[in-house]
């Protein structure tokens, strides 16, 4: 395969933009083995561990911002290969560093880099005619690498030690450097009009929907083994529930995949935010099992395919890629805020106190609904005309 010979809307092109953008996102899917490595392999204090992680998250939102200001004006292809190779650099030398504060400052720059290359990962889906592919793609590469890296790696890290985490990280963006020259090319003008496209109104709605669909979705997702757990569910248990979930929701990333915007997006976004709102209210009967396992499945269905579909609809609006590079940063703002918002009304532990997490949950959940059914309805009547 050589660098243009592609098809631009193909499920091969798609793939690697998926894996373009996983690159800058591995540290997160992974992070709970990274904050067991470094505990256990540098005997670094949890709470430290924890905040080493957390820089990659935080420096991840500023490379996202970065890139809603870079993704028309800097060149797509050279910006994406200096990113990937500064990720490896920094990963491998993560691993020559055993200090808290020299980790933390490193995993923020890797975290900037990453985030800055989601958001030109982004842009780039924007100019394929079916950003709903690319995104529904993702999902499946990121479930993929998020069950197998938490499987394996923390087995590996006893017999290599932590680098092996870094190790992989970084052998994942020398695999995404190598699949850069076979993307097509990705050209598009510059217009006035695409210059405005950010500012419309039915954008703003999208963009807020995104906002709300993340954080309507962590508020509860971020407890929701405490809240197996407060119900009186096994440990064991609760966790099989959780990975199972979050194995059947690539179920719902092959169905964007397949479908697209075959129907419209209003549809399936309208099926998916409900559905989703339904599936998170039935966390109130976890004490019966069976409720707690459909839950899990159906809410991590339902985010697989309601991500994948809002975040295309953002990325209808601007050829040129910013209005994707906004709905990435309004994502990881939404997925931040949710857990956020929930701390305030955690009590103790409480079974109560979860309760009030999933009632936010679910009203956060209908907002999304109603701005996004509402963006989507206006962005499908203005394709038919």
């Amino acid at each position: 395969m050589q660098a243009g010979r592609l098809r631009p809307d193909g499920l091969v092109v798609a793939l690697i933009l998926a894996i373009l953008a996983t690159a800058g996102f591995n540290c997160v899917l992974i992070m709970a083995a990274i904050v067991s490595g470094l505990i256990d392999g540098l005997h670094i204090a949890a709470a430290a561990a924890g905040r080493i992680s957390a820089c990659d998250t935080y420096g991840m939102s500023v490379g996202a911002f970065v890139a809603v200001l870079l993704v028309r004006r800097v060149p797509w292809r050279p910006l994406c290969t200096t990113l990937l190779c500064l990720l490896i650099v920094l990963d491998l030398a993560t691993t020559q560093i055993h200090d808290i504060a020299p980790l933390m400052l490193i995993r923020a720059v890797h975290g900037t880099c990453g985030g800055l290359l989601i958001g030109i990962s982004y842009g780039i889906f924007a100019r394929s005619t079916i950003p709903e592919r690319c995104f529904g793609m993702l999902c499946v590469v990121q479930g993929c690498i998020s069950g197998f890296g938490l499987m394996f790696l923390p087995r590996l890290v006893p017999v290599f030690g932590v680098p092996v985490l870094f190790v992989a990280l970084a052998a994942f963006s020398a695999l995404a450097l190598a699949l850069v020259p076979l993307l097509p090319a990705f050209r598009v003008e510059v217009s006035a009009a695409t210059a405005r496209g950010p500012l419309r109104p039915t954008l703003v709605l999208a963009l807020l929907a995104i906002f709300f669909f993340q954080s309507g979705n962590s508020a509860p997702g971020a407890y929701i083994i405490e809240l197996g757990r407060s119900a009186g569910l096994d440990l064991q248990f609760v966790t099989t529930a959780v990975g199972i979930a979050g194995w059947a929701g690539m179920a719902g990333a092959a169905m964007v995949i397949i479908v697209g915007a075959r129907f419209g997006r209003a549809l399936p976004i309208a099926i998916a935010t409900l559905a989703a709102a339904l599936g998170t209210a039935a966390f109130h009967a976890s004490t019966v099992p069976f409720v707690y396992v459909a839950a899990n499945i159906a809410t991590s269905i339902t985010w697989y395919v309601g991500v994948s579909y809002i975040l295309g609809l953002c990325a209808t609006f601007d050829r040129t890629g910013r209005a994707a590079a906004l709905g990435g940063l309004c994502s990881k703002l939404g997925y931040a805020s949710g857990p956020f918002a929930a701390s305030f009304l955690l009590g103790g532990g409480a079974v109560a106190s979860y309760a009030a997490v999933i009632d936010l949950g679910v009203v956060l959940l209908c907002i999304c609904a109603a701005l996004a059914i509402t963006a989507a309805v206006k962005a499908d009547r203005a394709r038919e005309t």
